[in-house]
C-alpha cells in the first residue's frame, strides 16, 4: 500500500467514525432517557451493544468508500460516493430523530430512506469493486434489525 492509498483509507474511515462519534454525543441524553423510560421489543440488544457495532459498521463503510474512491477508473466512481455521503448525512440524523425527539414513527420512515440508500450504495459498489460492496453488507443487514427495533419501539411507545 502505497502513502496515497493508505492517506485515502485514514481519510475515509476517520470521517465514518467522526460522524459516529458525533451523533453518539449529541444523543447522549437523549440515549439515557430512551434506555429508561422506553418500552423496547423483544429481541433488544443491550445497550453497550450499540457503539461496539456501530464502531465496527463505521469503519467498514469508511473502508469500503476507500476502496471506491481509489477506483479511478470506474464510470460509477463519482455516483457511488454521492450515494455514501447521502447515506452517511442521514444515517447522521436518525438518532437525533430517535433518541432526542423521540419521533419514533417519523425515524422509521428515515430510517427506511437509509436503508434505501445503503442498498443502492451497494448496488453501485459492486460495479466498481465488490470487495468495498461486501463490506457494506453488515451494516445493510444492522440496519433491517434497526427497522425491526424502531417499529417496534414505536408501536409499543405511542
Amino acid at each position: 500500500m502505497n502513502n496515497r492509498q493508505l492517506k485515502s483509507y485514514i481519510f475515509w474511515i476517520a470521517a465514518a467514525e467522526a460522524v459516529g462519534l458525533i451523533a453518539g454525543l449529541l444523543t447522549a441524553a437523549g440515549t439515557a432517557i430512551y434506555g429508561e423510560t422506553a418500552l423496547k421489543p423483544a429481541l433488544s440488544p443491550p445497550g453497550w451493544v450499540f457503539p461496539v457495532v456501530w464502531t465496527v459498521l463505521y469503519a467498514l463503510m469508511g473502508f469500503g468508500a476507500a476502496r471506491i474512491s481509489l477506483e479511478e477508473g470506474c464510470k460509477h466512481r463519482k455516483q457511488g460516493l454521492n450515494l455514501y455521503v447521502a447515506q452517511l448525512i442521514v444515517n447522521f440524523f436518525w438518532p437525533l430523530l430517535f433518541f432526542n425527539a423521540m419521533a419514533y414513527g417519523f425515524a422509521l420512515l428515515w430510517l427506511i430512506l437509509l436503508w434505501i440508500l445503503v442498498a443502492a450504495m451497494i448496488l453501485v459498489f459492486y460495479r466498481c469493486d465488490k470487495t468495498a460492496a461486501l463490506l457494506q453488507l453488515p451494516y445493510l443487514l444492522w440496519l433491517s434489525f434497526a427497522l425491526y427495533l424502531n417499529w417496534g419501539v414505536w408501536r409499543l411507545n405511542v
